[in-house]
Formats: structure tokens, sequence, C-alpha cells
């Protein structure tokens, strides 16, 4: 499937671990909108360090795309988004099965579930993307989407 080409695109978020809400028009008119990407990169921070790093916009454009395949009406709920180089560093220790390199530390992954979704169909959604990576955790209830190449587990 091809990438969005809505001239309109927002996006909505719960993060479940600081409580913090969003809902944002993140591309509008052809063009990304500076301040709600500055919001999503702040929401979508370390939430253990607080560091925040510039979230890959063709992530945002996934996750727009996985929402209108899924007919979601809720926002994502977050997991995880940015990840510090010290955050992956400390979860890999503790054996949470975290890549070396994970492409959270690139802004380039997030790890959400849907509301209003099977986390099932959330995953099948993003294999038929093919827009990079998918992991599914259904014990753990999330899926994993990063830009990066196309594969899953």
């Amino acid at each position: 499937m091809a990438a969005t080409t809505a001239t309109h695109r927002e996006l909505s978020f719960l993060h479940t671990h600081t409580g913090e809400k969003l809902s944002v028009l993140y591309y509008d008119g052809g063009r990304y909108v500076p301040d709600a990407l500055a919001a999503l990169n702040r929401l979508l921070r370390d939430f253990r360090t607080g560091d925040v790093h510039p979230i890959d916009r063709s992530l945002l454009d996934l996750l727009h795309d996985l929402r209108s395949d899924t007919g979601s009406r809720r926002p994502y709920q977050i997991v995880s988004g940015y990840r510090s180089p010290a955050t992956n560093t400390r979860l890999q220790q503790a054996g949470r099965g975290v890549a070396t390199h994970s492409l959270h530390m690139d802004g380039k992954a997030i790890d959400v579930r849907l509301g209003d979704v099977p986390l099932a169909k959330l995953r099948k959604a993003a294999l038929a993307r093919r827009r990079g990576g998918v992991g599914y955790y259904p014990a753990s209830d999330f899926v994993h989407v990063d830009t990066g190449r196309v594969r899953y587990w």
C-alpha cells in the first residue's frame, strides 16, 4: 500500500506512562506543521529521562494510515516512543529483549495499541503496509512499528 496522500493528517495519543494526551493536526495543506511536530516530539520523549528527539515523519504518517486502515476512533496508547541510548542500555541489561541499536533511539519506532482495535488487527494492518518492521507482543498488549527495513517478529 502506498503512503498517505491526505492533505490533512491528524493523530491522537494517550501516553500510558505519563497520562499525557495530545490530539494534533501535524500535516496541513501539503506541509508538516512545525509546532505540531515539536509537540509530538515532546510527547513521544523518553519518559524515563525526559530526553526529546525528533520523531521520523514517515513513522507519523504510518500511524495515520494504520488508524485509517483499522477504522479506529480512539487515540493511540503509547507504550514506548523515543528511547535514549542510556534507557536502551538499561533495558537491554535488564533482559527486556531490547535491540542493541533499537530504532526507538532514532525516533523511528513506537510501541502502541488502539483501544477499539484488536491487537491482531493492528498487526495485520501494519504488515499489509510493508513500510518497516512489525513486532507483535500480545502478552504485553502492544504492537511495535518502525520505519526500518521490512521485517516482522
